[in-house]
Parts: C-alpha cells; structure tokens; sequence
C-alpha cells in the first residue's frame, strides 16, 4: 500500500510539471508594448496672425476664429487679452560657450520687461553635464538677472535635452490659466542626455508649452572653445595613417557642423514619421523639432546686439498672440492630430499656430 501511494505521488508531481506552462510563455514575458498612451484634456493653441506685408494684426474678435482639428470644427474660447507668462529660461554652461557666456549674462535685465511684463515669472536652469536650477520661478527681474549674470562654464557635456525635460517638470507645476513657455539659450546639438527627443516633444505638447529657442552659433563655439588635452599616441609611426584631405565643401561643413537645411521640408509628415519612432530624423537638431512642433521660432546670433534683437522680438510675438483653448471633440481618433485655423473673411490673413499633437488612441 505504500509503494501505491509513493507511485501514484509522483505521477501526480509530474502532471503538475507538464501542465505548467514554459517561462518564456508566461504573461510576464512578453515583449513591452512601444505604443505611445497620451491623453489630451484641453488643448491650448497659441496664435500669430500677420497680414500680407507680416505685420502683426491686432484687434480681431473671438467669433472671427474658426480652428480645426483633423478636419472637424472645434468649439473654442479665444482670449484676446494678455495672459501672464510662466517661464523657464535653460542656458547652456558648459566650456564649448565660455566665450559667448558674457554676452548673454547681459540679457536677464531684459526677460522681466521684454517678455513677461506684468505678473510674469520665470526660473533659471544652467546645463552642461548638469541640470542646476540658479533660480526658482520669481517675478522679480532682479533675481533673474543676478541669476544669468553667475552662470560659470563647466565641463563638455550639454545635456540639452535633458534640460529641456527640467523646464517642462517645472513648468507642469504652474498654473493652467498661465501661458507656459520655455526658452532655451545655446547650441542645437545635443551632447550625453537620457531623455529622447520624441518623448520630450509629446512632452511639450501635452503640457501646453511654446518651445522658444535663440540658438548660440556652433561655428562661432568651436572656434572659441578652450583646446582639450588629446590622448596620447603610443603607436609607431608606421602604423600611423595620414589624414586624408577633405575639401569645406557643403556637404563636408554640414557633416561636421549639422547645419542641414531640415525647415524646407514638409515638417508635418516628419512629424508624424518621429512618433512612429523613425530615429534618424531630427538626430541632429532636436531644438527645430521642439520649436516647429509647439508653435514656437528659432532665432540665432552672432552678435550682441543680435542676441538682444532675438529677445525683443520673443517678447513681441508673445504680447500678439491669441490664445485659443480647447477640449477636442474628436479623441477617439488616435495618432497625430493636426490643427489649422483661419480668420473668417480674411483670407489672406497668415496665421502661424502649433502644427498639433500626437493622441492615443483609448482601449
């Protein structure tokens, strides 16, 4: 009776064994999904309407605004007054910029009345290898300018998209009736950050955040940075290649400096291309690809007087903007949402408005 017992036991023990399914076919193992799950409550679109000579035009009425998402009419609210700004102002600090850093410490005296104007706010972060916030969101134009003005260079590294990322963690704690815009000063490459540039767009867009950039000259940084101590050589001279003789040519000044003229192209199907996670595009520029992709400019200098024009002409295109806001009617159609807008009985009238937004689809 006992040796029945032991056998029947161990027929059990082994059926058990069968029935279980492999490691590899549990639930737990499968692939992670790369869908994107983004969900869009209010939608805010900031407007720029210029006549045919681009002229700013001021003094249109709400009811003169027809916007359009995927096609479908939207119910809007337009505000044609001035909503108080809420901005981070990222600066690159690390050594490539040593020599351009003390043209741009004299621009904090002119964030407080070129672009915030009255009840504004801004932070200071500096980025190199770090993300150091210098100075938490204030109104007083005092701090921001004392906060620029201490900005040091440090090491090689410009973590510019990662700095991006802290403006947008910051500025998702301000607000919803302020105007939420960051402003970044420095090169558009991107050096050692974590953060990806397609996740850091949707970011942006989802937080309702105009990307503004004044684009430090990488030309003039390379010259100007400080000469890094190469490796030594320990090779024979024999097994020492010669360095081949490229012409500055074009192509071989956009290889090295990847100035390539990526803004002709039709920008929306790119934008759609960069959602489906295509990473070439936009590699070596993500700063177009955060300013074209929230409604906001690129500027550059080279000068500083040129750096000075670029802030007062921010500051303009903010105070003439018309805010319109909205909850889309429209949010089961999942992917990229494209937004157009007209003036009725206008049509010349040229309106510059944020491309879209990328929406999930809901399961």
């Amino acid at each position: 009776m006992p040796r029945t017992l032991l056998l029947m036991l161990i027929c059990g023990l082994v059926a058990a064994q069968q029935t279980q399914p492999p490691a590899s076919q549990t639930p737990s193992e499968e692939p992670p999904s790369t869908t994107i799950r983004v969900g869009v409550e209010e939608v805010v679109a900031p407007v720029l309407v210029s006549d045919r000579s681009g002229g700013t035009v001021d003094g249109l009425r709400p009811d003169q605004f027809r916007l359009y998402d995927n096609g479908k009419e939207q119910n809007i609210h337009v505000d044609v007054t001035f909503i108080p700004i809420s901005m981070v102002i990222a600066i690159q600090a690390n050594a490539n910029v040593e020599a351009i850093l003390p043209k741009v410490s004299h621009i904090g005296s002119m964030i407080g009345p070129e672009i915030l104007g009255n009840n504004g706010e801004a932070s200071v972060v500096a980025y190199d290898s770090r993300i150091r916030t210098l100075q938490e969101f204030t109104s007083d134009p005092d701090k921001i300018s004392l906060a620029v003005r201490k900005i040091v260079p440090g090491s090689t590294s410009n973590r510019m998209v990662d700095a991006v990322e802290e403006g947008i963690r910051q500025l998702r704690t301000r607000p919803k009736d302020r105007r939420r815009v960051l402003l970044l000063i420095g090169e558009t490459r991107d050096l050692a950050s974590e953060a990806k540039p397609r996740e850091t767009l949707i970011s942006l867009q989802v937080n309702n955040i105009a990307f503004y950039s004044v684009d430090m000259s990488r030309l003039i940084s390379t010259l100007t940075a400080p000469q890094q101590p190469g490796r030594p050589n320990n090779l024979p001279p024999a097994m020492t290649s010669m360095p081949s003789m490229v012409a500055p040519t074009p192509t071989s000044v956009d290889q090295l400096y990847g100035t390539g003229d990526v803004g002709r192209a039709e920008f929306i199907p790119l934008m759609v291309e960069i959602f489906k996670d295509v990473k070439a595009i936009f590699k070596a520029n993500p700063v177009e690809l955060f300013a074209r992709g929230t409604g906001g400019r690129q500027f550059s200098f080279f000068r500083q007087r040129g750096l000075e024009e670029a802030i007062e002409q921010i500051g303009a295109e903010l105070h003439s903007q018309y805010l319109i806001s909205y909850n889309p009617n429209n949010k089961l159609e999942g992917g990229f949402h494209e937004i157009t807008a007209e003036v009725i009985g206008h049509p010349e009238y040229r309106l510059q408005i944020r491309p879209g937004y990328w929406l999930a689809t809901k399961q």
